[in-house]
């Protein structure tokens, strides 16, 4: 039996495989654009490697696409049949893929902390409990996780650059700035192509209003990305949230056409319709409209991929992004078909996901259509008994900014200075920067402090 590059026994007496893991392994760390055919090349060293399975299974759910389940599922019922004779360890990571595939994301968490309690080097659980975890909206969970794991890695050890940007962005989602930007330039030390640290740095420097410092680590940062998948889009969202707040909009708009979603991009046009790209562009053209920045025919093809995942809410905080596409291009019909899509998934009794939608991204969503047919009150009125727990749903301090926003401009527009007041108090008590000195929060700070 083999070990992988962290120590922990793998079911291959192939060396080769063995490599091919860790190389796969390395390309999800890290963010690499081929990751896919390095699983390919894993897949093809050993046949019989259950664990290549569990790899395999754990890249169609990192996708979010319910038209992958049913590929997950006989990669996991592969990996089961491959593991029966292996160790406890690979059997529990099967396990997790199987609550994963059935959306049963506290019991696939479970699984995961089981693992990293007895195996604290096992990156891939790891990073996998990481992830869902974030897309939860429990940073809590991701901090437990990375603090107990630490202790146990070391310099020299493959991954550890990855273990400290997830402790980066876990201290940056929990508040804890100056922990999250040591631990983020300490790994970038280690690794300066890591994308997940470089994105983490990019969170505390968005939160504590460091703009033109942000617009320059990622510009120092970006010629180390050749070979990025899309997490590169996001870190050019990153640096056009840094321009809107300069509110340099023509320099917003050329990084959404020639970076955060260049259609004429390889890495677009792999992933089309991928959960984060849709909700950086939904996200940055609804915070340009709400500034009076047209988005031309941007909402287009964004709206023409919304509609063809009307029924698909696998990713409950890329809904309401969803929503914004449809209603930015008029498309009133359609999103009346999403909303009736997301009661019918608010009815379901099992999985993490139905009581999510119904109580969070349902409302939220209503409120996006709400807002662009014009009833401001009705907005706040759909949208208020969702805004205490909204973090559920998933989506950094950053991201869900833009519900934010959404909330306090439908209050504005129908005069509830009341709501506004509520929602300026909120985003100033986990703000470092006030809301007088913010896009999308200034005009509404002046205007209820008078």
């Amino acid at each position: 039996m083999q070990q992988d590059a962290q120590g922990n026994a793998i079911g291959t007496d192939s060396a080769e495989a063995a490599r091919a893991f860790d190389h796969a392994v390395e390309g999800y760390l890290r963010y690499r654009f081929d990751a896919p055919q390095r699983l390919k090349a894993l897949l093809a060293t050993d046949p019989e490697f259950g664990m290549a399975r569990v790899l395999q299974a754990a890249f169609l759910l990192l996708g979010y696409k319910q038209a992958t389940i049913p590929l997950a599922r006989e990669a996991i019922a592969a990996a089961e049949r491959l593991t029966a004779k292996g160790t406890a360890r690979e059997k529990a990571h099967v396990a997790a893929l199987s609550a994963w595939a059935a959306n049963e994301m506290d019991q696939a968490l479970a699984v995961w902390e089981q693992i990293l309690a007895d195996h604290p080097r096992d990156i891939l659980a790891f990073r996998l409990h990481h992830f869902c975890a974030f897309w939860l909206g429990r940073p809590e969970a991701m901090l437990a996780q990375v603090e107990g794991v630490l202790p146990r890695w070391s310099r020299g050890l493959p991954g550890h650059a990855s273990i400290l940007a997830c402790r980066s962005f876990a201290n940056e989602e929990c508040g804890n700035y100056t922990v999250a930007e040591a631990a983020g330039r300490d790994a970038i030390a280690l690794d300066p192509g890591d994308l997940w640290a470089a994105h983490a740095v990019a969170h505390v420097l968005e939160m504590q209003g460091r703009r033109s410092e942000g617009i320059a680590w990622i510009e120092a940062l970006e010629p180390n990305w050749q070979g990025g998948n899309n997490i590169m889009h996001h870190l050019w969202w990153h640096r056009a949230m840094y321009h809107l707040e300069h509110r340099d909009f023509d320099a917003v708009l050329a990084l959404y056409d020639t970076r955060f979603r260049n259609l004429d991009s390889p890495v677009t046009q792999a992933q089309p319709d991928l959960y984060i790209d849709v909700q950086n562009a939904a996200s940055m053209l609804f915070r340009l409209s709400l500034q009076g920045v047209p988005a031309g025919g941007r909402w287009e093809e964004l709206a023409d991929k919304a509609e063809a995942r009307i029924g698909d809410t696998l990713s409950a905080f890329t809904l309401p992004h969803w929503m914004m596409a449809l209603c930015g291009a008029g498309r009133f019909a359609a999103a009346e078909r999403l909303l009736a899509a997301l009661r019918e998934a608010a009815r379901g009794n099992a999985g993490t996901n139905p009581p999510l939608i119904a109580r969070h991204a349902l409302p939220v969503s209503e409120a996006v259509l709400r807002h662009a047919q014009g009833d401001f009150a009705g907005a706040v009125a759909v949208m208020r008994p969702a805004l205490q727990g909204m973090y559920r749903l998933g989506g950094s301090h950053a991201q869900q900014d833009v519900l934010e926003q959404l909330f306090l401009h439908s209050a504005m527009r129908a005069g509830l200075a009341a709501d506004a007041r509520m929602l300026l108090e909120r985003v100033a008590g986990r703000h470092a920067v006030p809301p007088e000195r913010r896009v999308g929060y200034a005009e509404a700070a002046r205007a209820v402090a008078h």
